[in-house]
Parts: structure tokens; sequence; C-alpha cells
């Protein structure tokens, strides 16, 4: 930055950038990013081909995780494009990280909402299909199905709609349906071919 403009300019944090640039890594897969810190002569070259499912193994690599690879669905319908990776661990924190065009929405969203609605519903879908809760009145709750859960989910759509100040929440309506109906579609498959996960 131009010092006779900002003033107050505190200098660069290596480590704010480094996660930044790691993130787009991760949301990237293939994409190859060089870090060097001029300063210092520190460098990185930081490179993920499995993208986000790498970022979802990077996120539980102390963790436990209860099965070795995430769980991956690709999908596009027109201009909306959507991935997600999964995994769950024996922690009991939910770990949830959402993007809309490589943009942390980390306050979440239409398409969050659409991932959890359809993880709960297929879910309860398959256990009642297998007969794997006595009680059929029982239905597993939206917590329980996101207890020690790792997922990382990311859409691209072309004019996206940002709430609050700070734009990190997603509003367009349209992803969250699309977001279920392939979350919903796709894990019930993955469900039936994997029974042991």
């Amino acid at each position: 930055p131009d010092h006779t403009i900002f003033t107050t300019c505190t200098g660069f944090n290596f480590e704010t950038i480094q996660h930044r640039i790691r993130e787009l890594a991760f949301l990237n897969a293939g994409l190859r990013i060089v870090l060097a810190d001029e300063r210092t002569k520190k460098s990185e070259e930081i490179f993920y081909e499995g993208g986000i499912e790498s970022y979802v193994k990077h996120i539980n690599r102390s963790k436990n995780p209860l099965f070795e690879e995430p769980i991956y669905l690709r999908s596009e319908n027109g201009n909306v494009h959507v991935e997600l990776a999964l995994q769950y661990n024996k922690e009991y924190q939910e770990n949830i990280f959402t993007y809309c065009n490589n943009i942390n929405t980390h306050e979440g969203g239409t398409h969050l909402a659409g991932f959890r609605s359809a993880l709960t519903r297929t879910v309860n879908n398959y256990i009642t299909k297998n007969n794997l809760i006595k009680n059929d009145s029982e239905n597993i709750q939206g917590e329980d199905t996101r207890e020690g859960l790792t997922a990382v989910i990311s859409v691209r759509i072309p004019n996206p709609q940002f709430e609050g100040q700070t734009k990190t929440k997603l509003g367009n309506a349209e992803v969250k349906g699309f977001v279920e109906t392939i979350v919903g579609e796709s894990l019930t498959a993955f469900f039936e071919e994997n029974p042991q996960v």
C-alpha cells in the first residue's frame, strides 16, 4: 500500500495471508500458489490436489476420523455448482465451513440450511428403512446428525446475494433447494453403497 495514503498501515501478517491462501488452494483443487514474504525471505508453495476433500482431512488430522476417506459430492445445475466433503470424527463438536464463490460465508446462509435439512432427513430415512432404531416414533434430531461432523460446502453461483453488514451470509433462496436435493440424493446413494460407513 501507498504509505502516503494509508498512514496507519501496520504491515502484513504472514499467518493471516497464509490462512486465506490455503483456503483458496483447498477450494480450487489443483491450484498452485506460491506465497513469498520478501521481508523475511520466507516462502511457501501451497497446493492441494484433493481440493475440499483435502481440506476436511486437514481439519480432522488430529481428531480420529470414523472412516478413512471423506464423503465427496459434486453437482451442477446450469450455472449453480455445489461441492461438498464431509467426514465424522470421535469428537462432539461440529465443524462446518461454508463458501460461496470462494468467499467464506462464516454466518452460513441458504446453502448451509439446505445441507442441514438434507443431512437430517437422509439419516432419518436410512435409519427407518433399515430398522436401526427399535422405537419407530423416535427420530434423530439435526444436532445428533452433526455431532462430530466436519464438512466443507462450496457453492458457485453467478449472482450471489449476501445478507448483513459483513456480507458473510448467503441469501439466494434457490440455492437451498438445490443443495438440499443434491445432498439428499447423493447421500442416500452413498449410504446404500457403503453400509459399513
